[in-house]
């Protein structure tokens, strides 16, 4: 399962989230459910500062995810997450 992988990996993803300014590392989606397909992406959770840098931050921190893991990842700061969807997401979210 990629979640097995993602933890025994977990010192690496946090190092990586605090050298872009990231913290509260967390996996949500199909991922955290282990119900991921071939094709899934990783949902990452991550507190960024309010005001950072979409690209020194934000998209330097995705692409090394995907380098990591070897998968597409899609990295929401918490700030960002919808209100709709927010609680369930937090509910569901598994911490690194």
């Amino acid at each position: 399962m990629l979640m097995d992988d993602i933890n025994q990996k977990k010192d690496i993803v946090n190092k990586l989230a605090q050298q872009c300014g990231a913290s509260h590392v967390r996996i949500f989606g199909s991922v955290a459910r282990r119900e991921e397909t071939a094709d899934s992406d990783i949902d990452i959770l991550v507190e960024l500062p309010k005001g950072y840098d979409l690209f020194r931050q934000r998209m330097r921190l995705a692409r090394s995810y995907e380098e990591l893991f070897g998968r597409k990842v899609d990295l929401i700061p918490e700030h960002e997450l919808n209100q709709h969807i927010r609680a369930d997401v937090i509910r569901e979210a598994v911490p690194l």
